[in-house]
């Protein structure tokens, strides 16, 4: 599968408009299947890629999902990693900072939450939040922020700092991969609807999806803003049609793999004294009585 139409290598030059929520690339309706069976296929190369990465423990692989409700990052969540080892995997979920988390800078609970080496770590939402929620609510200004902190360029400066936090990240072999699932208004309410009329979904509906779906449009001129400002050369985003959970799994999976394939991680090698000494531990255990 072709991923690259959805990698946004200038964020200068990005539209949110330029990615249809519901395109599926040259896939229709009755190829669902075979983009499943593609995927369960990525999610096998996955494991064992995984397996490797862990085992080397050089390098961690970040995974960031930033979407609007319902777009479906939980159960994105659920399938591509479903094969992994929990082992050498985590998620972490960002949701409304606490006390705790006010009292320290915005970075703070992100750090925290940083993948070891050797492991694949998720965030479900992330630092991204600070210049989404937290803009489109103006909440930096019921923060502890100082006021003299709180200038006309606050938000250029916040880019920067996310970029600049990011590219510190690469540098200390912490690969970012940024997932933005692009789903359009229309899908969001059916998929609402689904959690008020199915009782196995009563549970994952919030009252407060609603009152946050009526800044949809400053939402997504604040998610083509982060976009634009944050699309970097190190740490690229991906905006990944979501209207169809089907398609949006499978690039997902594919991004993923793509990414551990280009790290290319190898079994450590045993140096050449510790090496030979092998055999002479494996008789000791055939001779065992």
């Amino acid at each position: 599968m072709k991923t690259a139409k959805f990698l946004i290598k200038n964020g200068k030059n990005f539209k949110i408009s330029d990615i249809r929520c519901d395109d599926t690339l040259d896939y229709i309706k009755s190829d669902r299947a075979k983009v499943e069976a593609e995927m369960h296929d990525n999610l096998l190369q996955l494991e064992k890629l995984q397996d490797k990465l862990y085992a080397q423990s050089t390098h961690s692989v970040l995974v960031i999902f930033q979407a609007m409700d319902a777009a479906g990052k939980d159960g994105t969540i659920k399938h591509v990693m479903s094969g992994l080892n929990p082992q050498g995997c985590q998620v972490a979920c960002f949701k409304s900072p606490s006390s705790t988390e006010l009292d320290h800078d915005y970075l703070w609970r992100i750090t925290k939450e940083l993948p070891a080496r050797g492991n694949i770590g998720i965030f479900n939402r992330s630092h991204y939040e600070e210049v989404l929620v937290v803009k489109v609510h103006e909440l930096h200004k019921k923060q502890l922020i100082p006021s003299g902190c709180i200038t006309k360029d606050f938000w250029k400066r916040r880019y920067l700092q996310i970029n600049n936090f990011e590219e510190y990240l690469v540098e200390n072999g912490i690969v970012p991969i940024k997932i933005f699932l692009h789903v359009s208004k229309k899908e969001q309410k059916k998929r609402i609807l689904e959690r008020i009329d199915d009782p196995s979904k009563n549970w994952k509906f919030d009252a407060g999806d609603l009152a946050e779906r009526q800044y949809w449009d400053t939402y997504q001129a604040a998610f083509a803003e982060m976009i634009t400002n944050t699309s970097t050369e190190h740490a690229p985003w991906y905006v990944v049609p979501a209207d169809n959970k089907w398609f949006a799994r499978a690039v997902v999976s594919e991004i993923l793999l793509k990414t551990l394939k280009k790290l290319d991680p190898q079994y450590p090698e045993l140096p050449e004294d510790q090496q030979q000494l092998l055999s002479h531990y494996k008789e000791l255990l055939e001779n065992e009585k």
